[in-house]
């Protein structure tokens, strides 16, 4: 499959420029939705068949099977939407530089999607198995938290075997296999008004109960178990010489093992039930969205297999477990081998310097195609 990726590597550097150039960030429908239109015709020209499920608010969702898939075992997963707002790509459109390229969203994931597709148009041209296996789910919504998307992602794992997830790899090439759960909760504190220097004690600080249970909230934090606790944003108060009447924090968490979301939840709830300062009350909202991807026994195999392969190819293949959610805990919470990060290596997401190494398209290209084909003969 290398020859035909080769000849064929200008197109892909062309769509990858035309994705990059494309505003997508989640709330902007009309760009996520133009993003999967260039899709969708890239697809039907492969003999795909296409499911849009529509959305109002987000894009729309696309559901992509062969004509000859019928009971496809493998499932691949890519988001469309980034988290850049309107006009960031005419300020910074798609460029390269040296051994790089530059532009929002070129890793996360607009090269994935050109990975994905080229890997499927490989199989198809040089007539290898494959395209027969495989359903593809085109998101769009993971930036902020697969809101729509999820129970799409749940409906297609039920009967497959593999979940490919295209998130890129790490900046040191490696694979996921692992990530950690993720929540966030909203606390909202309601406390009395009254004036600092002439009745102070007449109010209820909200400010000051939120402080309360900041510090209680970040003592649940737990390294060596992998839970992680953090308020990152606070807001409250009216005045500087007011007793604040409200305060309202944003609790972000992160746990290692499915059993501890019930257990984090509950020590939220408990520290949040009861106030500190007489005359508050607290309100909370959120909850664990996203369970964690537990490297298990069927996680494990699919690994060794894309390690197999990529010996074959002569690329060495070694994994990590990556802090961050994705859409691979949703496949890898419904019992299914998920292996994520098969899309190109790149870095620096959601950042102005984010980057994609240029030699790992082609790499990553073959490697997928490659893995794809093995899958399918391990099915027969």
């Amino acid at each position: 499959m290398k020859p035909f990726l080769k000849a064929n590597e200008k197109e892909m550097w062309s769509l990858l420029e035309t994705l990059v150039n494309i505003d997508s960030g989640s709330g902007h429908k009309k760009g996520v939705d133009l993003v999967g239109e260039v899709l969708q015709e890239k697809y039907l020209e492969l003999g795909f068949t296409i499911e849009t499920m529509k959305e109002d608010v987000q894009g729309n969702h696309l559901v992509m099977r062969h004509v000859s898939a019928n009971n496809p075992k493998i499932m691949a997963v890519a988001h469309m939407d980034t988290v850049f707002p309107v006009g960031t790509a005419k300020a910074r459109p798609f460029n390269i530089q040296g051994e790089c390229a530059y532009g929002p969203g070129v890793s996360d994931m607009k090269a994935s999607h050109v990975v994905l597709f080229f890997a499927l148009k490989a199989l198809h041209e040089t007539k290898c198995v494959g395209l027969e296996n495989i359903v593809v789910l085109l998101t769009s919504d993971e930036e902020i938290g697969s809101l729509t998307s999820r129970k799409l992602i749940e409906k297609h794992a039920e009967a497959k075997d593999y979940a490919l997830i295209m998130e890129a790899a790490r900046p040191n090439g490696a694979l996921v296999t692992a990530r950690r759960g993720a929540g966030e909760y909203t606390i909202h504190v309601t406390g009395k008004a009254a004036h600092s220097g002439l009745m102070p004690r007449v109010g209820s600080s909200a400010i000051e109960e939120l402080a309360h249970k900041i510090i209680r909230l970040h003592k649940l934090n737990e390294e060596t178990n992998g839970v992680s606790i953090n308020v990152g944003l606070i807001d409250g108060g009216s005045t500087v010489n007011t007793v604040a009447p409200t305060a309202v924090a944003h609790v972000d968490v992160r746990i290692s093992k499915p059993e501890q979301a019930a257990l984090i939840d509950q020590k939220i709830k408990e520290i949040c039930a009861v106030p500190d300062v007489a005359g508050t009350t607290i309100v909370v909202l959120g909850g664990i969205e996203r369970p964690p991807m537990v490297k298990n026994e069927q996680t494990v195999e699919l690994y060794k297999i894309i390690q197999d392969v990529g010996k074959t190819l002569g690329i060495a293949i070694h994994d990590v477990a990556a802090g961050g959610g994705s859409d691979a805990s949703f496949t890898s919470a419904k019992g299914i081998a998920t292996i994520d990060g098969l899309g190109p290596i790149g870095g620096g997401a959601h950042t102005e310097e984010e980057y994609l190494e240029t030699t790992s398209l082609l790499e990553r290209t073959e490697l997928l195609a490659n893995v794809i084909q093995r899958l399918t003969v391990g099915e027969k």
